[in-house]
């Protein structure tokens, strides 16, 4: 007899191959048509239709039509957080994938989760978030503190919106090559957009993989510092 919420729909979903690769691709936060996914998962366009349908009905995508187009998206954060921690499973057991060149250090620096920083410049940015006081690390949940808050608000980020919606502030993602915590929620979007808006960071077409421009180094290397004062008025 199943007690609670029946975990091997989703898992059905996910564990095939095709799905899966589908997935994955969407996990750069991007909205892909079903050409577009048809060819990373190496199905024809029929087949990938069908897959689709199969993870909508699921809830694990949403699709949206623009012009002629419909393009597909992940539903929620919630569902790039269960991938994630899949990834790390799959990374930690003998699941792990052959490598497959230039591409995969990269990965591991730096990559776009769904909408925020991971690899381990996504773990390096929780960790000193942590460690100045503006994050407290519970058992289970993350709770943004009094000092981040002010941090945050004095960095450029509207505060007051992220805690009025729906998302939480902040949450933990189990990053898969780091095996260590990185942030998602509402805030790590956040910092990751005030990168990306300033041309600090990019997604290299194509890949999850970020880049950081020199400028954007520095930045990152500020907000990880304890020492760090930030007066650009451009913000």
């Amino acid at each position: 007899m199943s007690v609670g919420p029946n975990i091997a729909i989703i898992a059905g979903l996910v564990g095939d191959p095709a799905r899966a690769g589908m997935l994955s691709a969407l996990m750069a936060g991007r909205a892909l048509t079903a050409s577009e996914l048809a060819q990373v998962a190496g199905v024809t366009v029929q087949t990938a239709s069908s897959h689709l349908s199969k993870l909508s009905d699921g809830g694990l995508i949403v699709a949206r039509k623009q012009g002629r187009h419909r393009y597909f998206t992940l539903s929620g954060d919630d569902v790039a957080q269960v991938l994630e921690g899949l990834m790390g499973l799959a990374e930690r057991t003998l699941a792990k994938p052959v490598r497959t060149g230039p591409k995969d250090p990269g990965l591991r620096k730096a990559r776009i989760c769904y909408d925020h920083l991971a690899g381990e410049m996504g773990v390096g940015l929780f960790a000193a978030c942590v460690a100045r006081g503006f994050i407290k690390d519970g058992t289970e949940d993350l709770e943004l503190t009094a000092k981040g808050r002010g941090y945050f608000t004095d960095y450029g980020l509207d505060m007051e919106a992220l805690e009025n919606a729906r998302r939480p502030v902040c949450r933990p993602c189990l990053d898969w090559s780091a095996r260590r915590t990185h942030l998602a929620g509402g805030l790590g979007a956040a910092i990751l957009t005030h990168f990306t808006d300033r041309k600090w960071a990019w997604r290299v077409p194509n890949t999850r993989v970020i880049e950081f421009s020199p400028k954007g180094l520095k930045e990152y290397h500020a907000l990880c510092s304890s020492s760090a004062l930030h007066t650009d008025s451009s913000r």
